[in-house]
């Protein structure tokens, strides 16, 4: 008998046993979605088409969900308990890597700054460069412009640089 208990024909080798069973355990991430806590999810759901260009593919009495138009929702919105604080312990940002040149990246640095959103900081992380601003509720997202795309690469910069975050000075594009 197999170790996965199932009967095997005679020239037939059994699956192997790992090592460690942990090992054998490891999730394979195919899709993501975020969800946060919000004052008002109907609110907070327009700040979302407005800005992050998202669409509303479902909603209930205390949530929305989004998409970026190829999942059924990549962010959810859950009405919080009255009298939530901000900030503090919890998620630090979200990171969304977007596509296009760099010209791009300023340009949607120049439509936040049309829009009113709070931006937070601009950075060279030495493997593309982050753009990070808040949503209404004070949750805080990242654009993300990759300047390194090969990973083990990316990866050997991050180490070597200890996960920069040195500020930078880019000039947004408005238009």
């Amino acid at each position: 008998m197999d170790p996965d208990e199932r009967v095997l024909d005679p020239n037939e080798e059994p699956t192997p046993i790992p090592a460690d069973p942990q090992d054998a355990a490891k999730p394979r991430v195919r899709r993501t979605h975020l969800s946060l806590f919000v004052r008002d999810p109907e609110a907070s759901a327009k700040w979302y088409e407005d800005v992050l260009g998202m669409e509303v593919t479902a909603r209930g009495p205390h949530w929305v969900f989004l998409s970026f138009g190829k999942k059924h929702h990549d962010i959810a919105l859950i009405r919080a308990e009255e009298g939530a604080d901000t900030g503090g312990v919890g998620l630090q940002h979200y990171g969304l890597e977007v596509e296009g040149d760099l010209d791009e990246w300023r340009r949607l640095y120049g439509m936040l700054l049309a829009k009113g959103v709070p931006v937070v900081k601009t950075t060279d992380h030495k493997i593309g460069f982050g753009l990070y601003f808040t949503d209404p509720d004070g949750n805080r997202f990242e654009f993300f412009h990759e300047t390194v795309t090969d990973d083990e690469e990316g990866k050997r910069i991050l180490g070597l640089y200890g996960a920069p975050s040195e500020p930078v000075e880019i000039e947004p594009l408005r238009g």
